[in-house]
């Protein structure tokens, strides 16, 4: 049986975001806004971006792992986990700021933030599609 390491790998990468990412939270709420967003906008986005991060990357690592165990470490499921730790990142950046949660153009920035959530949305897809299609491939 063929170990998933590459998906082991891209796991601990995206340990370590959400975990840097739960703190971002945590540490708007230590200002005293434990339960909800109060209606803070700013607190709302990182709930958010915490929040996505969490909603795709679990499902995606089971299925991924699964690819590997039955593919093997093939540049395929080693481009699908770069892919998607590359989008995962993006789309934290892009939610990092206003201008790319609200629409708020903050000094221009709105394209740049908007650009990098879209690229990490959409690269997001494409690859839970990628593994889910290479999985049925290789099955029939």
């Amino acid at each position: 049986m063929n170990l998933p390491l590459y998906t082991a790998v891209l796991g601990a990468f995206l340990i370590v975001l959400q975990v840097i990412l739960m703190l971002s939270v945590g540490l708007h709420r230590a200002k005293g806004q434990f339960i909800g967003n109060g209606d803070d906008r700013d607190l709302e986005r990182k709930v958010r971006r915490h929040g996505n991060l969490a909603e795709n990357s679990g499902l995606f690592l089971v299925v991924l792992a699964l690819l590997e165990i039955i593919a093997g470490q093939t540049s395929w499921v080693l481009g699908l986990c770069i892919l998607f730790g590359a989008a995962r990142l993006l789309h934290a950046v892009g939610f990092s700021s206003l201008a790319g949660s609200h629409g708020e153009d903050l000094t221009g920035a709105r394209k740049a933030f908007a650009g990098m959530r879209a690229m990490g949305a959409f690269g997001t897809l494409a690859t839970a599609l990628g593994a889910a299609g290479a999985i049925v491939v290789t099955q029939v």
